[in-house]
């Protein structure tokens, strides 16, 4: 892993930035294109080898993935950490980003604990091709299967379910919104069960007509259970093959989101993880061993970042009007021909 080079990592940092975000699996990508390319490729860019630090790298490249998440949503981790910490100070909480911040936060503990139980397991034996293969071709079928779910249930994309609300349907909530905008007036929005955001706050009276801010207030409305059973979810991001935010993604469907605002969780509820596991290892690279790959890491780290920021622009618009689908489709003609190639 020494020989790690500057051109390789250049390609898997941009491969990783660009997939981390796409529900295909970055992890699994990084690991099957050096095994199909072989050579070098194969031997450098191995985790599974002994004391490579190939996975280290990757999440050095992960970090900058959630780098470019917080500038991307810099609006709304200011909120989301503002109101976290009113709601620490104050001892309650009232306001939808209090409510959304401690949601985050309850999400983001199936991962932390699972990451710490699974690393030695995905880097000695899941980080090699068959397996990455394997998972991939079931991440595709689990993004098809909840979407037939959602089209047989007869889900309106418009409004999710009742499970997800108090009892004022989402619609008329997002008509009281733009009321409010129309008319100049501030009017409470329906946040969390039995609160309102308060009359007259400024905080939120100009984000009204945003509809990222209504997103926002929309994924407020969760239940505690239900951010735990999404992050939950966000765990099977550990298997190389299944995506982080493909499966999250999943979660949040199958619970009655919207898909722009299960995507939009999936990517608020990955910073968090991506920033833990950064702290973990990163300080690895600095091993003697390992240094060697330091400059190459950076590289890729940067064009990780870039790479993620462009998906993230383009995947925000795209999940107000589209599906799973063609990820699906991809994710599992990807899978069993790798199957094919590795394990035949």
């Amino acid at each position: 892993m020494s020989n790690l080079s500057y051109f390789e990592a250049a390609v898997i940092g941009l491969l990783q930035g660009v997939s981390e975000l796409f529900p295909v699996s970055s992890l699994g990508h990084s690991v099957l294109l050096p095994a199909l390319i072989g050579g070098g490729w194969a031997r450098d860019l191995d985790m599974s080898a002994p004391n490579s630090p190939y996975l280290s790298v990757l999440v050095a490249m992960h970090v900058a993935t959630a780098l470019a998440l917080v500038i991307f949503f810099w609006r709304d981790w200011v909120r989301i950490i503002g109101g976290l910490l009113t709601s620490v100070r104050d001892r309650r909480i009232e306001t939808p980003y209090q409510r959304l911040g401690w949601l985050l936060v309850v999400g983001t503990i199936p991962v932390g604990i699972a990451g710490l139980a699974l690393e030695k397991v995905v880097r000695e034996y899941l980080g090699k091709p068959v397996p990455a293969s394997i998972f991939l071709a079931l991440n595709g079928l689990v993004l098809y299967a909840v979407e037939k779910y959602r089209q047989r249930r007869g889900e309106n994309e418009d409004i999710p379910h009742a499970e997800t609300l108090d009892t004022i349907p989402l619609h008329q909530q997002e008509t009281i919104v733009m009321s409010a905008v129309s008319t100049e007036q501030t009017v409470p929005i329906p946040a969390v069960r039995g609160h309102d955001v308060p009359t007259g706050d400024d905080r939120y009276e100009s984000d009204t007509n945003d509809p990222g801010f209504r997103s926002d207030v929309r994924l407020s409305r969760q239940s505690w259970l239900q951010a735990l059973l999404i992050g939950a979810a966000q765990s099977l991001a550990l298997l190389p093959g299944i995506s982080r935010s493909g499966i999250t993604m999943v979660g949040g469907l199958a619970r009655g989101l919207r898909h722009e605002d299960a995507a939009r969780f999936a990517f608020l509820l990955s910073t968090p993880a991506i920033g833990g596991a950064g702290l973990l290892k990163i300080p690895e690279l600095f091993a003697p061993e390992a240094q060697g790959a330091l400059g190459p890491a950076l590289l890729g780290s940067v064009l990780a970042g870039f790479g993620a920021y462009i998906s993230v622009r383009f995947l925000t618009s795209y999940f107000e009007t589209r599906t799973l689908r063609p990820f699906a489709l991809y994710c599992i003609i990807a899978g069993l021909a790798c199957v094919g190639w590795f394990a035949l």
